[in-house]
């Protein structure tokens, strides 16, 4: 089921990149980044807004940002663990620079139309990641809802549309990379019975049986909850701060209070580790 959904949603994603860079061709009538810069400098006709928003929709799959997220739970569940964790690291880091380089570098003169439809994209996925990780029970299903809430944060940062923001995007980035990583090599390292660790339930008492593992969980979930000093605060505080200094304050304010909710999964799994 998850390598169909994947499969189907795969697609149809390559289907609006495509769709939206005919657009694009057909409006500019060149397929180099510097040339639709060039093209563009006097202003973006409608159908070529048409075209970058069916792109940048294209590319949103790719980050698993909502609402274009509905592959993501299901395939990093149904994924063996060593599968989801390479999933929920490097085709994100790839297609986060890659749209980095379409927006500042094909786009860079258009900046207030596709800084809406960023904004608009990093306002859901920071709502759905955090509201849908804290129903989960399963692990993978969690870091999946939490990874939607992440390349929400990290568009705050890219909506901006700023050299200030695209540095936060590449320091966000860089923190989600040592995050994501570490969390996924301590749920690879458990097992219960000689079995895969898969339900958060699995995780009771580990600060008894496994007291390193625990301790290393409770520092990669404190990061990604946003609890200084560590690196996970950093990242946000640089996104949320080039948001601010963009004027989209309303952003970082609902980023802040995404941030409050998903503090909320991160320290369920160490009171269930440590009490």
């Amino acid at each position: 089921e998850a390598g169909l959904k994947y499969f189907l949603l795969g697609a149809l994603s390559s289907g609006m990149l495509l769709y939206g860079a005919s657009f694009i061709y057909g409006y500019t009538g060149s397929t180099n980044f510097s040339e639709i810069a060039l093209a563009l400098s006097g202003g973006a006709s409608a159908g070529l807004v048409v075209g970058m928003v069916f792109l940048l929709a294209g590319l949103a799959f790719k980050i698993s940002a909502a609402p274009f997220h509905m592959w993501t739970p299901d395939v990093y569940e149904g994924a063996p663990t060593p599968v989801t964790a390479l999933f929920a690291i490097a085709p994100k880091v790839a297609a986060m620079a890659l749209i980095l380089n379409v927006t500042y570098g094909a786009f860079g003169s258009i900046t207030f139309q596709w800084g809406q439809v960023i904004m608009a994209l990093a306002v859901v996925s920071m709502i759905v990641g955090a509201l849908g990780a804290i129903m989960q029970t399963n692990i993978k299903r969690m870091m999946a809802y939490s990874s939607i809430a992440h390349m929400g944060y990290a568009l705050c940062g890219l909506a901006a549309g700023t050299a200030e923001g695209a540095t936060g995007v590449m320091v966000y980035m860089t923190t989600y990379i040592i995050m994501g990583a570490g969390s996924f090599a301590i749920i690879l390292l458990m097992r219960r019975d000689g079995d895969p660790v898969e339900k958060l339930s699995d995780l009771t008492g580990l600060s008894s049986t496994h007291p390193l593992l625990a301790a290393g969980l409770m520092i990669v979930m404190f990061s990604m909850a946003g609890i200084p000093p560590l690196a996970g605060f950093f990242g946000k505080w640089y996104v949320f701060l080039a948001a601010v200094n963009a004027g989209l304050v309303p952003l970082a304010v609902i980023g802040v209070l995404t941030s409050v909710v998903g503090a909320f999964y991160y320290l369920r799994i160490i009171r269930l580790m440590y009490f």
